[in-house]
């Protein structure tokens, strides 16, 4: 039997991950933000920027680096920076004066200070995730499996086995 998953669980850089802190969990593979469970609604680049600095909230980034892992080398501005980490900070709940999860160390750069828990089981997606929708369902293709009895009359065994765990 050989399964052939929709969504892929790896990256060519590691196994996927799923990130928890506080209320919330941010999985990179879904592009999924959540708070208790409820999805939250973020910009792509914001998302791009918060993924960054969780997978990175050992050091801190500079500026250089995030305009090179969020824009892809693109010229922007630093506004449009600076919009999209208080977008970042707003969807968290953060502020500026509290910076519970992205500090700003001035003249060096940002970086994600809250407790984080990897959680690498729960980004593959199956049939136990909490946001289970149909386009996210796997798929599966069952081989034909092989009458090892030898006597022909017992075929159907094998045939109905593979009809049962495709429909399961």
């Amino acid at each position: 039997m050989v399964l052939f998953l929709s969504a892929l669980t790896y990256e060519l850089c590691g196994p996927a991950m799923r990130y928890l802190f506080e209320n919330f969990a941010l999985d990179p593979e879904r592009r999924e933000l959540r708070c208790q469970s409820a999805p939250l609604s973020v910009e792509p680049q914001v998302f791009d920027l918060l993924v960054f600095l969780i997978r990175n909230r050992d050091r801190v980034v500079s500026k250089d680096d995030i305009f090179a892992a969020v824009w892809r080398g693109r010229i922007v501005s630093e506004s449009a920076l600076s919009t999209r980490i208080n977008a970042a900070r707003a969807v968290l709940g953060d502020t500026g004066a509290t910076q519970r999860f992205i500090k700003t160390l001035p003249r060096k750069g940002l970086r994600f200070v809250g407790a984080v828990v990897e959680d690498p089981e729960m980004a593959v997606p199956g049939p136990m995730a909490a946001s289970f929708s149909e386009a996210n369902k796997p798929s599966i293709a069952v081989l034909p499996f092989s009458n090892l009895s030898g006597d022909p009359a017992q075929d159907y065994f094998s045939d109905g086995m593979v009809e049962d765990i495709t429909t399961a």
